[in-house]
């Protein structure tokens, strides 16, 4: 559940970070009548990643064994190259991402309401449908059904209640650092994720090794205990890998923690040129 909160307080948090600042925009520009257009396509995103979520955990329920495994092993994939996408995006994008978000706003006025929703649908609708797979992907090692939407309803209610407040200027937190943080806690989702999509390769037989384990650590972290709930939930640790799903772990998670966290690079400075003397 920790990992999915996570997931849900990340990208309820864009979300809402996109939505406040078309509606500041709106409001302060004296356009207020205007909001119903925005908040039409926010509604509009919201209900289609809804119903792709409730879609992919019916749709899959029908399938057999091994074609639910093989599923849930793309979908399991398709979430980590969402999450590297995203992490890698927002890392570039977040300084600019209020003057470019304004400007298309900006445009879409004059062309007419239809635009104007249809601004706020597309900058929702992305994240939405990220989530809804990020979620499925998250939620598949879970034992109990109620625990993953437990999980991403607590995250998405925090990033409202920030992204309100932050609307309100009555907090402010520094960004900047805060996806940063959370963008390295989800390399090691992605990298669990990863693992998990390994694993369901094996159980459908695509890939062998399904008995050959790396480690058994079963003694240290008893998997009944909180904490080898915690770091399954988190970074999907099992006290017993196999030896795919460790190599799987390690080869995305330690270069990709490593490259989003290097400095990024600065662009450098133009140099004016000397003054000409004449003479």
């Amino acid at each position: 559940m920790s990992a999915i909160y996570l997931i849900g307080l990340r990208e309820g948090l864009e979300i809402t970070l996109v939505v406040s600042i078309l509606v500041a925009f709106l409001v302060k520009t004296d356009r207020k009548p205007l909001l119903r257009y925005v908040w039409s396509g926010v509604a509009a995103a919201a209900v289609i990643a809804i119903a792709v979520a409730v879609l992919l955990q019916i749709g899959i329920a029908r399938l057999s064994f091994t074609a639910q495994e093989l599923f849930e092993a793309i979908a399991s994939f398709v979430a980590v190259a969402f999450v590297t996408w995203m992490i890698f995006w927002m890392r570039r994008m977040a300084r600019s991402i209020g003057s470019e978000l304004r400007g298309r706003l900006e445009d879409a006025i004059a062309v007419g309401p239809f635009a104007i929703a249809s601004v706020a649908f597309l900058a929702v609708i992305r994240e939405g449908l990220e989530t809804s797979v990020l979620f499925y992907a998250a939620a598949q090692g879970a034992t109990d059904s109620a625990r993953p939407l437990i999980g991403i309803t607590l995250g998405l209610l925090t990033a409202v209640a920030l992204g309100w407040l932050l609307y309100l200027s009555a907090v402010r937190i520094n960004l900047s650092r805060f996806f940063a943080w959370t963008g390295a806690l989800l390399v090691l989702v992605a990298a669990g994720i990863a693992k998990y999509g390994v694993h369901d390769l094996q159980e459908s037989g695509v890939l062998p090794g399904l008995n050959d384990q790396a480690f058994d650590v079963s003694g240290a972290f008893p998997p009944e205990s909180w904490y080898a709930e915690l770091l399954r939930g988190m970074i999907n640790f099992t006290p017993a890998p196999t030896v795919l799903e460790t190599v799987a772990w390690l080869a995305y998670g330690i270069p990709v923690l490593m490259l989003f966290l290097w400095p990024a690079r600065k662009p450098a400075a133009e140099i004016a040129p000397a003054p000409q003397k004449v003479s």
